[in-house]
């Protein structure tokens, strides 16, 4: 009999935890995600040129307070419809928890560094920035 009375202590005292933790999380989400998408147009686009700029994204641009999500790769070429924009060369997403997220982002060292280090080999590069909600 104890023992069952143990473990319903113990379940309550989890979901009790778990419930707590899970207000946490919501307080601080609270508002629309920023999603930061950047596509890239490169000068020399050999395959070489496109992977050490997903190589670059990887290092500099992953693992920032508030990142939710994060990937970077090349254009998938095959894809040729009509509707595809085939004016870019790598494409970089990232959501963040909040706008003040990716806003200490921009002004991050790793993301100046970043800028610095590749800039040179880019021919265009389009921002597009959105609010997005769950």
């Amino acid at each position: 009999m104890r023992k069952l009375t143990y473990c319903g202590i113990l379940v309550a005292l989890v979901v009790l935890a778990l419930g707590v933790w899970n207000r946490a999380q919501g307080a601080k989400s609270k508002g629309p995600m920023l999603v930061h998408d950047v596509y890239f147009t490169l000068k020399d686009n050999s395959a070489d040129a496109k992977q050490k700029l997903v190589d670059a994204c990887k290092k500099y641009l992953t693992k920032h307070p508030g990142e939710v999500f994060f990937v970077a790769g090349p254009r998938a070429e095959e894809l040729k419809r009509e509707i595809n924009d085939q004016d870019f060369d790598v494409s970089l997403h990232i959501v963040f928890k909040s706008q003040a997220d990716h806003d200490k982002y921009q002004e991050a060292a790793r993301h100046k560094e970043f800028i610095k280090e590749n800039k040179d080999n880019w021919k265009k590069v389009r921002v597009f920035d959105s609010l997005a909600e769950k």
